[in-house]
């Protein structure tokens, strides 16, 4: 199983945090992506001597001062809340004064927003490398993705040369490469465990029950450092949080890409990545040799 970009877990989605008070893991699982967008614009107070120790520190933080801070809700003491918004500040470029406000609580839309304001920029969603120019210089959060601005008509284009030019497909319709469908879906989700009622869309149970049933099934990540939209260490979160034995844990494997959402937007990830996902195919597809000492008796 080929995961690419991956949520498994809505409560972990940063894209709307604020709409489920007193759930605050989109915040700590979100923070590494911040700070490698931070420190690839190079909003970072402190620029790390790499890219990777950077979000090694981010992880570690995010887990683990952060997550008690944000578990301390309003009891959280001044001295703690002060030390915890300069470290805060430190992994996201983002002003103490501004995180403050925000009560330590920063959701991918204002990030967006927020982290190139002093030059007017907004910052891409599905990759944060990109940039554009902000729509409404007061609002709250960003108006648009810049990705999807400045790549999204290659795609169109693409498809449609394939399709009409080599597929000969006959059409006067125009090709959307995305359509705001997720208005109408149905996010019901009856978990293995869950006894009939009603869940978050959450299938970390049905993975770990698949993995379970078939012990042979292997799963690969594929994730970019700067994807805000399904960022990389939620994923990481989610996957080790799979309720499988021990002996099952080493069947999931992790690939990391400097890159976003699309992981193929970039040249040299995206041959990364197939020879990551032809190298679990071939290792998977191949057959087991026989045990002739079996086939003899």
């Amino acid at each position: 199983m080929i995961l690419l970009s991956q949520i498994l877990c809505f409560d972990a989605y940063p894209g709307n945090p604020e709409g489920n008070a007193g759930v605050d893991l989109p915040y700590q699982l979100v923070l590494p992506t911040y700070a490698a967008t931070a420190w690839y614009h190079k909003k970072l107070p402190e620029p790390p001597a790499s890219l990777e120790a950077l979000i090694a520190d981010a992880e570690k933080f995010a887990l683990t001062e952060y997550a008690i801070a944000l578990a301390a809700g309003n009891t959280l003491e001044a001295g703690q809340r002060k030390a915890v918004l300069e470290k805060l500040h430190r992994f996201t470029g983002l002003p103490v004064a501004y995180l403050d406000k925000a009560n330590l609580r920063v959701s991918a839309g204002v990030f967006e927003k927020a982290l190139q304001d002093d030059a007017n920029l907004t910052t891409g969603r599905l990759d944060s490398r990109f940039s554009g120019p902000t729509m409404d210089p007061l609002s709250k959060e960003a108006d648009y993705d810049p990705q999807s601005a400045a790549i999204g008509s290659a795609y169109v284009s693409a498809y449609n040369d394939y399709a009409r030019k080599q597929l000969g497909v006959a059409t006067d319709k125009p090709y959307k490469p995305s359509a705001r469908l997720f208005r109408s879906w149905s996010w019901k989700h009856d978990s293995p465990y869950a006894g009939g009622l009603p869940t978050t869309t959450n299938v970390i149970q049905d993975l770990a029950t698949a993995m379970k049933f078939n012990p042979n099934l292997v799963v690969q990540l594929e994730a970019g450092y700067f994807d805000v939209a399904t960022p990389f260490f939620q994923s990481v979160y989610e996957l080790q949080h799979l309720p499988i034995p021990p002996r099952l844990q080493n069947n999931v494997e992790m690939k990391f890409y400097p890159s976003g959402h699309m992981i193929y937007a970039n040249e040299a990830s995206l041959r990364a990545l197939h020879e990551n996902v032809a190298s679990l195919v071939k290792r998977t597809s191949t057959p087991k040799p026989r045990d002739a000492t079996r086939d003899a008796k």
